[in-house]
């Protein structure tokens, strides 16, 4: 979505382009549905711009809450408001209950294997009862605390050796990648001596730039096999050298497990690969074990929920703090008066930071890493609020759109933690005017651990350092553009400078 859609078009009307298009049939939808005028053949695309969570917020007004497009051959329902988004979840959440698969995300049989993208059934149960059940509980994050302060220490000795602004971003990202690495594998990807790591890392990155990227293919999937953006090859490779390195990970722990007793199972796990090499399936439809494709996709799908979001999260939360001189001095007060100058942030002290954790649910409902979450797709013919949606159509829940919603917010263009001081609104499903993560039985399973790292992330930065903007920068001029990739960012990346706290 980052480009500008005239864009696209200049790549889909090729002549053979051209001449395919022109042999498909226009259809007609149904007058029961909320419709903008579109294009012939093209449909809804030439209306959304660069920024389609913002122009789609904007179709409420003439179309209503739930309005129906044409994205080139798809069918898609988009969901603008609290209301619609509270009955969609609470009565139609089965079925919608599929996930809309993009091409690139076809490679290497990625969707079959991601928890976020698998077909609702079976497979999807036992992965999601692995995260719920295994690895994401409040007991096993506990038992990781260590992990994250070794990595968030490190954090903030990159950050205390910087003279001049930072980019607040890239420092948060390599320590949520080295937190996961961790967690994950008991291993360091950021150490610069880790071949292995830098090459994953970098492969990493092109996984996340093609996974991002518009493709033509996704709005006419006739035209998949032509590849015509090259984002498929790119994929290809990139996602190819990413397997092949989580595969040795494996291979090599497989080869420890067996080293230390032939796969006792008394072996003491003390990373998420052992919990899932462990797993044993209960019979039925579940597997014995997992693949280990499903396994090397799995711990990749791990890599970019937590990586991605953590870093664009706490990059929105430290431009809004300051832009936000008296909010930044709230949460600040409340660091010192909870932690005291004398020790560092600990994950315990989480629980009595009221206005932190309102920093953080203020950021997420402006700036929700996902406007459109992950989409969902009918699997069948259904009715919804009085239109008919046909088996397939693919489904937007405009979450970026419901937290500036009116009708649920006060002042909703405004930075105002105070909103959620005594407040029970949380953003774990039950409260659908703030869903960042989604909602119903498909919603974010890393909740918990995201949870805990944002929370920690932030805070400890907030109270290790005093931040500045550059000097050409003043909280009025601050550029507050976005950027459509695999998670929507500052468009330009947020330069501070941390200033050691002397206290600390």
């Amino acid at each position: 979505w980052g480009w500008s859609f005239l864009g696209w078009s200049i790549v889909i009307l090729s002549p053979a382009a051209l001449l395919l298009l022109l042999l498909l049939h226009r259809q007609k939808c149904s007058s029961n549905r909320r419709l903008p005028p579109g294009w012939p053949l093209f449909g809804h695309i030439f209306n959304l711009g660069t920024m389609p969570h913002r122009t789609l917020a904007a179709f409420k007004q003439h179309h209503g809450p739930v309005i129906w497009l044409k994205l080139g051959s798809i069918n898609t329902m988009v969901i603008l408001t609290a209301k619609a988004a509270t009955d969609f979840f609470k009565n139609h959440d089965l079925s919608f209950s599929e996930r809309t698969i993009t091409n690139v995300m076809q490679s290497h049989d990625y969707h079959k294997g991601s928890l976020a993208l698998a077909p609702y059934g079976a497979h999807w149960r036992v992965l999601r009862r692995i995260c719920t059940v295994e690895m994401f509980v409040h007991k096993r994050i506990n038992e990781t605390v260590s992990i994250r302060r070794k990595c968030v220490d490190d954090m903030l000795v990159w950050i205390g050796k910087e003279v001049h602004s930072i980019d607040v971003a890239r420092f948060v990202f390599l320590a949520s990648f080295s937190i996961i690495g961790n967690l994950m594998l008991s291993r360091d990807l950021v150490d610069p001596e880790s071949k292995h790591g830098s090459e994953f890392f970098s492969a990493m990155m092109g996984v996340t730039e093609w996974s991002g990227c518009p493709n033509v293919a996704d709005l006419f999937p006739w035209l998949g096999w032509l590849d015509p953006q090259g984002l498929r090859r790119k994929m290809d490779r990139d996602l190819g050298k990413v397997l092949m390195i989580v595969s040795g990970f494996v291979k090599e722990r497989v080869k420890e497990m067996k080293e230390e007793g032939d796969g006792d199972q008394e072996r003491i796990r003390k990373d998420f690969l052992d919990v899932l090499l462990q797993f044993e399936g209960g019979g039925n439809d579940e597997p014995t074990k997992l693949s280990d494709q499903d396994l090397n996709i799995f711990i990749l799908e791990i890599f970019f929920g937590g990586s991605e979001t953590t870093s664009s999260t706490i990059e929105w939360a430290l431009t809004e703090l300051l832009c936000n001189p008296k909010s930044m001095i709230k949460v600040k007060d409340e660091l010192a008066k909870v932690v005291g100058p004398n020790r560092k942030l600990e994950e315990a002290d989480i629980d009595n930071l009221q206005y932190l954790q309102a920093v953080v649910k203020e950021t997420l409902r402006l700036h929700p890493t996902i406007p459109f979450l992950v989409p969902r797709k009918a699997i069948h013919d259904t009715n919804f609020m009085g239109y008919h949606i046909p088996k397939n159509t693919q489904v937007f829940v405009n979450a970026w759109a419901i937290g500036r919603d009116p009708e649920c917010w006060d002042d909703p263009l405004c930075f105002k933690p105070e909103r959620f001081i005594g407040s029970k609104i949380d953003y774990k499903g039950q409260h659908f005017e703030l869903i960042p993560f989604g909602a119903g039985r498909r919603m974010c399973a890393g909740l918990p651990l995201a949870q805990r790292m944002l929370h920690f992330v932030l805070g400890s930065l907030l109270h290790e350092f005093d931040w500045e903007l550059d000097d050409h920068v003043t909280p009025e001029a601050m550029d507050m553009k976005e950027r459509m990739g695999m998670t929507v960012r500052k468009l330009e990346p947020l330069k501070a400078v941390p200033r050691k706290h002397p206290a600390v």
